[in-house]
């Protein structure tokens, strides 16, 4: 209740510059936050983004249309990690961004891998039982580039709690998304290790040497200070 009131006690002016310093993150496929545990962002408070069901044969579009209603804040500063930077990506052309932050992602279609994009239209994914999908083995390790046994909780973590048909979903998504106009006031973070989104067609910006795609976790200091820099300039 103490805290209610010193919120309502705030002027517009407070009130304006405390949103002009939310950021709001989108995480990896179906991940939950938790992913962002290690990212230092002082100054800025962190809004995290919440999956929401996926309508049968929606579009990454028509999805980030319904997404973006959680954006609440006017022209935002924007974070999105592998397939949520791909979400925001289509947000970024609904509303009007500050700044965008890609983490191990891409801006456009060019930068995937065509190989990747053969196997999602096949619909090959759809074979695979849901509890592989969920589980981690010495292979989903060299994946994702989990090394340390915290890394490795932390991607057990994720994959369990990962809903399968959201997951079928975004593959099939992907596979048909076709932006090929690189979104403005964007910045890239890749990893050099990265096996999920290869590194090879990918326009970094920055790249972290020996990251793969759950650096995000695991070299969270580097990007802190990468993506703290560039929301000040």
């Amino acid at each position: 209740m103490f805290s209610s009131l010193v919120v309502g006690a705030q002027t517009t002016k407070d009130t304006v510059k405390k949103e002009q310093r939310t950021v709001y993150l989108f995480s990896g496929l179906g991940a939950d936050s938790s992913v962002f545990n290690n990212l230092e962002l002082p100054g800025y408070q962190k809004v995290y983004i919440n999956w929401i069901p996926a309508l049968r044969n929606e579009s990454i579009r028509q999805y980030a249309g319904r997404i973006k209603s959680q954006i609440t804040a006017e022209k935002p500063s924007i974070i999105g990690l592998s397939f949520g930077g791909i979400v925001a990506v289509e947000v970024s052309k609904q509303i009007k961004v500050d700044k965008m932050v890609l983490i191990s992602s891409v801006r456009t279609k060019s930068e995937l891998n065509k190989a990747q994009f053969f196997f999602m239209k096949l619909g090959l994914y759809r074979i695979i039982p849901g509890v592989l999908i969920q589980r981690t083995n010495f292979l989903t390790y060299k994946y994702f580039g989990a090394q340390s046994p915290k890394d490795k909780k932390t991607l057990t973590h994720l994959l369990e709690n990962t809903d399968v048909s959201f997951f079928r979903w975004a593959l099939k998504s992907i596979a048909y998304w076709d932006n090929k106009v690189a979104p403005e006031r964007t910045i890239q973070i890749h990893g050099t290790a990265d096996r999920v989104i290869t590194g090879r067609l990918v326009h970094a910006d920055y790249r972290i040497k020996g990251g793969g795609h759950l650096m995000v976790f695991n070299k969270a200091d580097t990007i802190s200070k990468i993506i703290t820099h560039y929301l000040e300039e």
